[in-house]
């Protein structure tokens, strides 16, 4: 079992700033990929940034300069700051962990798996 909560989220003005954390816990002890992907009602979910264990990042274009991925693997945990808001990042924000390390008695094993918090609104607006 691998949970994800999502925390940080609210209403902010446009040109504001919020920070979104993403604490997991589970049964595994390390995680290789952890990102944030965002959703609209009608939208497809689309994926806001991503860090791998080596501490690479990818960002989509939109949020390039204006957010910040960042990452605690002590706390398994992953944070999104956010500056310069518009309103158009409104939407409810998931936190994702990708490929999980898992312990078995024969050994590591990187699972492959993808895992989702339950989401988390921003709502950029005056």
């Amino acid at each position: 079992q691998v949970q994800l909560v999502e925390s940080g989220g609210g209403l902010v003005k446009p040109g504001g700033s919020l920070r979104l954390s993403c604490a997991a816990s589970g049964d595994f002890f390390r995680i290789n990929i952890m990102g944030w992907y965002r959703q609209v009602p009608g939208k497809q979910r689309e994926a806001v940034a991503h860090l791998n264990a080596a501490g690479d990042t990818i960002y989509t274009d939109s949020v390039k300069g204006r957010f910040t991925i960042s990452r605690d693997n002590a706390k398994n945990t992953v944070y999104l700051q956010m500056i310069g808001l518009k309103p158009e990042d409104t939407a409810v924000y998931y936190c994702n962990a990708h490929d999980l390390a898992i312990e078995t008695g024969e050994g590591v094993y990187f699972d492959g798996m993808d895992y989702w918090g339950k989401g988390i609104l921003v709502t950029v607006s005056s």
